[in-house]
């Protein structure tokens, strides 16, 4: 009877390798998670330092217009006024939100419902080309093509919102449409039926159901495209002018918080006051960042067909 119960109790071999692979993801989900929690500190600690080792008042950094962290204004503070640059990355953020907006929903609407074959083979490898493309090779075209045609058409440098908002406009444009695309997909063919059986026309059946149903959809695409429109770097720095002032129109010189952190951080040295201002910098990037996804999964959860 012993030798037949530790025979049963023994564990199989499957139940072994189940055990395993249990143990791999344990532990690869907790690798994940210390990294994006030492993230989160490591920025919140460098950030939080312009205010509780340098001693800057929040609401100075927050709404200061002036920047210029190694100089000391007239009244005794550094001058490190960050609301050019945030101003300056939601203006530029929610405009190539805005113009690239309808081209997607247009895109997907033909790619699902008009023409589905010839958006499959025309319009999906064009997304997917542009998504491949590196973020130096937005700025470079921006820098050579797209700068020099604000200068011709409105006049001035050719730098400014207006630039960075034309180069995020394609950088955003294949995601905010393949997310739309699926978005569409994901509405239930008897939706459509059901339409069109009650005598709704092709355009109508569109327009007023797969789209008011893809809505919850279409806006986290929206939000996702801008969270990454927020976040970009590189591109943004080539065509946007960098200067640290608040717009006063769409083609003047400008900066986002990327572009002087891009241009800032390798000049300055750990701990003084010009490195730390510009993690506060990176802090606001990260929870804006934090924010979007929250947005994004509010939407999800609201918009989920039960």
């Amino acid at each position: 009877m012993e030798d037949v119960k530790k025979v049963l109790m023994k564990k199989s071999k499957r139940s072994k390798m189940e055990q395993f692979g249990k143990l791999i993801s344990f532990l690869c989900i907790a690798l994940i998670v210390i990294v994006v929690v030492s993230i989160f500190y490591f920025v919140a600690s460098k950030g939080l330092a312009t205010f509780f080792v340098n001693k800057v008042n929040v609401f100075d950094f927050l709404f200061g217009s002036k920047w210029n962290p190694g100089v000391v204004g007239s009244d005794g503070k550094p001058l490190v006024g960050a609301l050019p640059m945030i101003l300056g990355s939601f203006i530029v953020t929610l405009l190539s939100a805005i113009l690239a907006t309808p081209f997607a929903i247009g895109a997907a609407v033909f790619m699902v419902e008009i023409s589905p074959k010839q958006g499959q083979k025309v319009l999906q490898p064009v997304i997917e080309l542009l998504v491949g493309i590196p973020s130096v090779v937005y700025g470079f075209i921006g820098l050579s093509v797209v700068v020099p045609f604000i200068r011709t058409i409105f006049g001035g440098t050719g730098f400014g919102i207006l630039a960075g908002t034309f180069v995020l406009f394609v950088m955003i444009l294949p995601t905010v449409t393949t997310m739309t695309v699926d978005a569409l997909r994901a509405v239930p063919r008897y939706y459509r039926e059901a339409s069109l059986a009650l005598g709704a026309t092709r355009w109508q059946t569109t327009y007023k159901v797969v789209l008011r149903a893809a809505i919850p959809g279409i806006l986290t695409a929206v939000v996702f495209g801008m969270a990454r429109a927020f976040g970009e770097a590189l591109a943004i720095q080539m065509v946007i002018g960098n200067a640290a002032l608040i717009p006063t129109s769409l083609t003047t010189p400008a900066s986002t918080l990327t572009s002087i952190l891009t241009m800032g951080i390798g000049n300055t040295i750990m701990g003084t006051l010009e490195n730390n201002v510009l993690w506060s910098l990176a802090l606001i990037l990260l929870l804006m960042s934090l924010l979007f996804n929250i947005i994004i999964r509010l939407i999800g959860r609201k918009g989920a067909m039960k």
